[in-house]
């Protein structure tokens, strides 16, 4: 398949593995690209020397296109720029700041970026700073999201319809009728990040797979609104975390630190496990192969079937 966002990124199927602090390294990205989606390992977190090195361990098991994530206002913005040109990553995507700072940096070694936005004023603005494409993370997304609380059914076609560069929507997507639809809305191309979580190559504990498996529709909470909310599953820690003065909330959610997050280890109580809200479709356990093909074919049947359908309906 062929579109803006696969001519962006250099894959064959517009399918991102969602940036994942401390989870989507090397090995998984590599992997991801190798089978024709798009890997991107998660600058955030890792010292300069770290995001070398899983740069590297990507570039063992493929020799296409790997991307990098960079968080804009983390301290090591600029070095994880430097790295990337460096290591000759030919595409980035950029969130959590203004990316216009930036941007003569990157276009001018000759890198694409996406960049995440929340909002159609984010979007014009990423636009105007000369982004070639925007990620649009939905309300229902896991980890980090924007304050707007737009969910991604609506926010998808406004974007869509105000911008002139693709979008590639992230949130709530899980399957192929998530593509689909995300397709039908407008968007080019899908970020998924809580299914890959449910896959045998995604480096975290167990606990945290099966918990996904095991999701129902309210298995999310919601922390830190005041500051940068955070979607996680719900257990001993996150609730403990949750109070109705959002203030104490963020204060807690802070001093909990980068320790308390499941990449640092925990069990299926005291660790803050991000997800998104669509962890209620997950039920099995796949390979990134296997479920790259599922998407790739039950797209393909999925529009087969509904064109027949209307079709039929109109004449």
């Amino acid at each position: 398949m062929k579109n803006r966002v696969t001519e962006i990124l250099g894959g064959s199927f517009p399918v991102i593995l969602g940036a994942m602090r401390l989870i989507t390294l090397g090995t998984m990205a590599g992997e991801v690209s190798r089978l024709g989606a798009f890997g991107q390992i998660a600058a955030s977190g890792l010292s300069g020397d770290r995001l070398r090195s899983e740069l590297e361990l990507a570039r063992r098991i493929t020799d296409r296109p790997v991307g990098v994530n960079i968080p804009l206002y983390r301290p090591n913005a600029t070095e994880a720029i430097e790295i990337a040109i460096e290591a000759g990553v030919k595409a980035v995507t950029t969130s959590a700041g203004n990316p216009m700072k930036f941007m003569d940096r990157i276009k001018g070694a000759g890198l694409k970026v996406l960049h995440k936005v929340s909002s159609v004023e984010t979007a014009l603005k990423a636009a105007e700073a000369g982004v070639d494409g925007v990620i649009a993370t939905g309300f229902e997304a896991g980890g980090h999201i924007g304050r707007q609380q737009t969910t991604t059914f609506c926010l998808i076609p406004q974007l869509a319809d105000a911008l002139d560069i693709p979008v590639v929507a992230a949130g709530g997507i899980a399957d192929a009728r998530g593509v689909l639809a995300a397709f039908a809305l407008g968007a080019e191309g899908v970020e998924m990040g809580t299914r890959f979580i449910a896959t045998r190559q995604c480096g975290v504990p167990d606990f945290f797979k099966e918990r996904v498996l095991n999701a129902d529709s309210d298995a999310t909470v919601l922390l830190g609104k005041e500051a940068m909310p955070i979607r996680v599953l719900k257990n001993k820690a996150s609730l403990g975390i949750k109070n109705s003065d959002k203030a104490k909330e963020d204060a807690k959610l802070e001093s909990t630190g980068d320790k308390s997050y499941v990449q640092s280890g925990g069990n299926p109580d005291t660790a803050i496990m991000p997800c998104g809200q669509v962890a209620g479709l997950v039920s099995d356990l796949k390979g990134v192969e296997e479920l790259l093909s599922e998407l790739s074919q039950g797209c393909r049947s999925l529009s087969r079937g509904l064109f027949s359908v209307f079709n039929e309906e109109c004449q």
